[in-house]
């Protein structure tokens, strides 16, 4: 298994040029008992050859249609982020977008320059808006908004990571709140939360 349960946001240090804000965020591996977030009761190795890895990500409520990336950790064990503006990121230890478990995408918020940034209006989205996820294959998984929630940089955000509840789920993430000079960081994260969407 590539990943174990996320228990808890450590910090969110974010790296800036101009008001950039890059969010960064430190994870804590879980005991090695529990159940990994990419569990389900089909193979994580079947399941990837059914979903390709993510590549573009369409809000339509945003007018976002936008590549996504993918990254790791970084090695000061932060979460890698977005290279510039207009692009997302695709947290590649936890699951892919459509798996069991939930998945993680992160944009930027606030470029410089007043320069338009992905993530600019993610929170506009409310329950019931549709964000679509593209995989390499050409396949496109459907998410329903669900709810959104702010977090202190330092707050516990284990429910962002790691659900155990069997079902898909991706939630977007970027930075909010007052810009601290001395810390290069905003005080909040805003989370959206989505579950896939189902026929039922």
């Amino acid at each position: 298994m590539r990943f174990k349960t996320l228990l808890k946001w450590l910090l969110v240090a974010v790296a800036v040029v101009g008001v950039v804000c890059l969010a960064s965020i430190l994870l804590l591996k879980g005991p090695s008992e529990q159940a990994s977030p990419v569990a389900s009761q089909v193979p994580q190795s079947l399941q990837q050859n059914i979903l390709g890895l993510p590549v573009r990500l369409k809000i339509p409520k945003m007018n976002v249609d936008a590549p996504i990336g993918d990254v790791g950790l970084t090695p000061q064990g932060a979460m890698g982020v977005p290279v510039g503006p207009t692009s997302t990121v695709w947290f590649d230890l936890g699951p892919r977008p459509g798996e069991d478990g939930s998945a993680v995408i992160a944009g930027h918020e606030g470029w410089k320059d007043g320069i338009w940034a992905v993530f600019d209006d993610l929170y506009k989205l409310q329950k019931g808006d549709k964000v679509y996820v593209i995989d390499e294959q050409g396949a496109t998984t459907t998410f329903v908004v669900s709810g959104s929630r702010l977090y202190d940089q330092n707050g516990d955000a284990s429910d962002v990571f790691y659900s155990n509840d069997g079902q898909a789920h991706l939630n977007l993430i970027t930075c909010e709140g007052t810009w601290n000079a001395a810390q290069k960081s905003y005080s909040n994260r805003l989370v959206v939360f989505t579950n896939i969407e189902t026929n039922n």
